[in-house]
């Protein structure tokens, strides 16, 4: 069985994580490895594979925090495979199990013995100079707005053909129910949860008394263009990932993905659990 091993190189501990996970793996017969890039980082070279000889590992243990279960989810692109983050970071609410019980959660996820949880994606098509730039795919949220610039942007936000809001701000956030506890929430937005169906609409700091934010079913399509050149500067973050912006944007258009994520859970934590400890502060 191919494990696939996806660390924090930048993180000592993830590293480390990787190593011993990597060995305890091969002892067990299984064939854990790495995308070559990682492998080198992490002194792991001859478990290194490019991305295209990936194939279809059994299972992905993403070893760091959120923002690593992030990485993971655009290494494997279309691949359907399910995701065990061990939180070696900071946050982890993604994460289904914790660091300091690496081989636990490794012996639990690959017995099956953990709860399995279906997270939605959004797909995100840009359309610049009058033809398609790029199709993207976000566990987390599509941001469009200012990106190095200091001034604020105009975005008109249309849901099925209707338009909605046309706000002087910082931008717009398409959040999925998982990036609701994200950037979304940083800007005001509602925490929804994981299992619900649909997206959430969230203006950043908008220059006006009136945006509030929205919560659209599964089968909206919403998009978002820049109706004035002079304040039309926008580019597009794709789960904090910004896509190159050298020209005015046509239009940004969101809607949810057919292609969904299995995330990994031990201990019988649920998303109640993870956000108390989380987020509430005594």
């Amino acid at each position: 069985m191919r494990i696939l091993l996806v660390p924090n190189t930048t993180n000592a501990r993830s590293v480390d994580a990787a190593v011993q996970a990597a060995a305890w793996l091969t002892i067990q017969g299984y064939e854990p490895i790495l995308v070559s890039e990682d492998a080198g980082a992490c002194g792991l070279g001859s478990y290194g594979v490019s991305r295209s000889e990936l194939g279809e590992p059994q299972l992905v243990v993403s070893l760091g925090g959120d923002g690593t279960i992030l990485k993971t989810v655009h290494t494997l692109g279309d691949l359907d495979v399910p995701i065990m983050g061990v939180n070696l970071g900071r946050l982890g609410f993604l994460s289904g199990a914790d660091g300091d019980h690496l081989i636990e959660a490794l012996t639990a996820a690959l017995a099956g013995e953990v709860k399995v949880e279906r997270r939605q994606l959004l797909q995100t098509h840009i359309d610049i100079g009058g033809r398609r730039a790029g199709t993207y795919r976000a566990l987390n949220e599509v941001f469009v707005g200012r990106g190095g610039g200091s001034r604020t942007v105009e975005l008109e936000v249309t849901v099925n053909g209707t338009r909605v809001g046309r706000y002087l701000a910082d931008g717009v956030i398409i959040a999925t129910p998982t990036g609701s506890t994200a950037y979304a929430l940083s800007a005001g937005g509602p925490v929804v949860a994981p299992d619900v169906r649909g997206m959430v609409l969230v203006p950043v700091a908008p220059h006006t008394m009136s945006a509030r934010p929205m919560v659209l079913s599964p089968s909206d399509h919403v998009e978002i263009i820049c109706p004035n050149p002079l304040r039309g500067d926008a580019c597009v973050t794709i789960d904090g990932d910004q896509v190159p912006c050298r020209r005015m944007l046509d239009s940004v258009s969101v809607s949810l993905s057919d292609h969904e994520v299995s995330l990994l859970r031990m201990n019988g934590r649920d998303f109640y659990d993870v956000l108390s400890e989380t987020f509430i502060r005594d």
